[in-house]
């Protein structure tokens, strides 16, 4: 069986890691796969919670770079090729990991498999604007990803090592993938209220930077096809 990494980035979560942690350990077994957290220049007490933990992987930012950076650095410094990324918030449920994986082994054409959030837990604003975002994104980039908000995720590390880096990629990865002729598929998972603490990311100005993000990952895509037709 492929081992695989799993990646989660955390920006002063340590209510949620110190609860987080014990879940991921009981259905995935540490010995055998890797947990990384990346802390994304926390200034709560995360650092004292992560230092508690045995079995895992930390590497800590200089500074708050932001979820897609901590998400390459995470990848980059993983011992594994087939990555699982998730939130360190507590929405993602760790029990899906096995269910997301599992699928990634049966489909051996599949080179990216995304969840989507079952009964979302978010407030009515935050699940309206994720959807309207999501329905222009797929017309856009033909993706065919109904949630590309959900971190939950299962992908080849050396395919995403590709991409050229920006911030915010992390939410354009089904994109990147399928523009890049490699197969994606998406299944649901369960979803939780977060239960301490706000959400650190994606707030601030996101609908413009996703337009932004949006422009620029249909011209890498676009770039990416040109040059397969040259050669």
């Amino acid at each position: 069986m492929i081992k695989f990494s799993i990646v989660v980035p955390v920006y002063n979560e340590a209510k949620n890691i110190k609860l987080l942690i014990p879940e991921i350990e009981k259905y995935i077994d540490l010995n055998i796969n890797e947990l990384i957290i990346v802390d994304d220049g926390s200034n709560d007490n995360t650092q004292d919670v992560l230092k508690s933990f045995k079995n895992i992987k930390v590497i800590n930012n200089k500074k708050n770079y932001g979820q897609s950076y901590s998400i390459k650095n995470g990848i980059i410094n993983s011992n594994n090729n087939l990555i699982v990324t998730m939130d360190g918030d507590r929405q993602n449920h760790p029990k899906d990991i096995n269910k997301l994986v599992e699928l990634y082994y049966l489909h051996k054409e599949v080179f990216l498999i995304g969840g989507i959030r079952k009964k979302r837990q978010d407030n009515f604003i935050k699940i309206l604007s994720s959807r309207i975002a999501n329905y222009v994104r797929m017309i856009i980039l033909k993706d065919q990803c109904p949630d590309t908000g959900c971190s939950l995720k299962v992908f080849d590390k050396k395919i995403f090592l590709l991409f050229p880096f920006f911030n915010g990629i992390h939410r354009f990865l089904p994109a990147l993938f399928s523009g890049f002729g490699f197969k994606t598929m998406f299944v649901q998972v369960s979803h939780h209220k977060r239960e301490f603490g706000v959400s650190k990311y994606g707030t601030f100005d996101r609908l413009y930077k996703g337009i932004i993000d949006l422009i620029k990952v249909k011209k890498i895509i676009k770039e990416k096809k040109n040059d397969n037709k040259l050669h």
